[in-house]
């Protein structure tokens, strides 16, 4: 599995970089010549009109992917492979071609997940086999597109799949080492963001390192709800979908490649300033992190075909090297510790904007080849984290993921307890391909003494009535006497495992 999806998104790589040279050596070619500019305008029409009708054909390769794997996982949704790995390949790498700010990341979860649906279909695999391959699959696509095999398991462990057997964890293992060896000799084994620390962090300066893990959760917060709402600004454009939507970002690409390329693609030209610190004054750091995060927001909002993972990175790494500079002005933090900082703030927000911190830790682990920083990404990762969640801001994918059902995570139901005896509250997950999956909650045989108050589903609560019906990833939080509890939690750990079933 883990070589299918590897070959594919190794293959994904290699164009998206093609497609990138090509803008940077046709847009370099036209700056100061008017007329070459406006011919560039007209190839971006061209971009946008193919990708819309390529939207049109196949409306599952609209945004990152993930969601839509997360949604295939859990078996709400059904995609045709065979219709989105060429839409998303040829979409990624138009996209890139016209300088759009998006990752690669989210599509090669999806092009990994649908490699591993494709294999499970030829060779007749039973549903519940399907599903683990295509997290397998999607495991491996991270792997291959972050050159991190651990990222790319814990990833699909703890976002995608949301549970943790051994069973699980070896084949996803498997396929993540398999894909990024295939990666390593096609590619070469250098991380894709190579940062090294000169030296540890004095235990002193950790008071900064709580500060800094604090702000990256009330800004990951805030860059989610920025997206949130530039999203919904996106869906009040009503006419000639998906034209009128793409043109917005495709109007501020050609702008900006022209007026501050450095803001074009997945944001490697920003990385390679800000590994070289001293090119960037506070101000440059701070114009180009707001640049890159209004021109991301304005590219993934619109249902651009691509994702915002490396752009986090990028933004993450701005944060860490704006707050170092600031603190080396402020409190005289030594200069040298800048990369520190730059990988801290690359855990902090992806931990803050994803809610998913132990992938957090171990992305800054595979990105920097050392674990002697593990103890700061480990104190900034959980702030980021918590900070977020007291913020009461959605996880971003879990919200993308709520849109995607059909459920308003702005809106949820909220149950009352009912009063009585002694009782106490527990809860348990549906694991994907359970006994309980798909069924109505008047169908199931419940332990004695246990009823089903409410059930939280890509992070919106709902109100359980007879006729809700049961999904793989759902949380439900049940009442039961205290006498009870305990045998009562078992047999549900048991009703709720998984079992591999047609």
């Amino acid at each position: 599995m883990g070589l299918v999806a590897g070959a594919l998104v190794t293959l994904y790589r290699l164009s998206l970089s093609g497609a990138e040279r090509l803008l940077r050596g046709l847009t370099g070619a036209a700056a100061g010549s008017p007329l070459l500019m406006a011919a560039w305008f007209a190839v971006l029409v061209v971009i946008l009109v193919v990708v819309s009708r390529l939207l049109l054909w196949e409306p599952f390769t609209s945004g990152s992917g993930i969601p839509q794997v997360d949604a295939e996982v859990i078996g709400r949704i059904d995609m045709p492979w065979h219709r989105v790995i060429p839409a998303k390949f040829a979409e990624g790498t138009l996209l890139a071609l016209a300088g759009l700010s998006l990752g690669r990341e989210g599509p090669s979860v999806q092009l990994g997940a649908m490699a591993g649906k494709a294999l499970s279909r030829g060779l007749g695999r039973k549903r519940g086999e399907e599903r683990l391959l295509v997290t397998c699959g999607a495991a491996a696509g991270m792997s291959a597109a972050f050159h991190a095999p651990l990222t790319g398991v814990l990833f699909a462990l703890e976002e995608i799949h949301k549970q943790f057997s051994a069973p699980l964890i070896i084949s996803v293992m498997c396929s993540a080492v398999a894909s990024d060896f295939l990666v390593s000799q096609v590619l070469g084994v250098a991380p894709v963001l190579s940062l090294a620390l000169v030296s540890d962090l004095p235990h002193i300066d950790y008071a900064l390192v709580i500060l800094l893990g604090v702000l990256c959760g009330a800004l990951g917060a805030a860059h989610n709800r920025g997206m949130f709402a530039c999203q919904q600004g996106f869906s009040r454009i009503g006419g000639h979908l998906p034209y009128s939507r793409l043109a917005v970002p495709f109007a501020l690409s050609g702008v900006a490649a022209f007026a501050w390329p450095d803001l074009m693609c997945g944001g490697d030209a920003i990385l390679e300033q800000i590994l070289s610190p001293q090119a960037l004054t506070i101000g440059a750091i701070a114009a180009l992190l707001v640049g890159k995060y209004v021109f991301t927001t304005m590219s993934f909002s619109s249902g651009a075909p691509g994702g915002t993972l490396f752009p986090l990175v990028v933004m993450g790494a701005l944060v860490g090297g704006l707050f170092s500079s600031l603190s080396t002005n402020l409190v005289g933090l030594s200069p040298a510790f800048f990369p520190n900082f730059v990988a801290l703030g690359i855990a902090g927000l992806f931990a803050g904007v994803v809610r998913a911190p132990i992938t957090a830790v171990v992305l800054v682990f595979e990105l920097t080849g050392s674990f002697d920083a593990l103890l700061a990404v480990s104190i900034v990762s959980i702030l980021a984290y918590v900070t977020a969640n007291l913020l009461r801001t959605d996880a971003f994918y879990d919200h993308l993921l709520a849109a995607l059902l059909g459920t308003d995570p702005d809106d949820p139901q909220v149950s009352g307890l009912a009063d009585g005896g002694e009782k106490v509250l527990r809860t348990v997950h549906v694991a994907a391909a359970s006994h309980l999956e798909g069924k109505l909650v008047r169908e199931v045989a419940w332990p004695d003494n246990v009823r089903v108050m409410t059930i939280e589903r890509a992070g919106t609560e709902i109100v359980a009535t007879g006729d809700t019906r049961l999904y793989a990833l759902d949380e439900l939080l049940f009442i039961v006497d205290a006498d009870a509890a305990e045998d009562a939690s078992l047999k549900l750990g048991l009703m709720c495992g998984t079992h591999l079933r047609e």
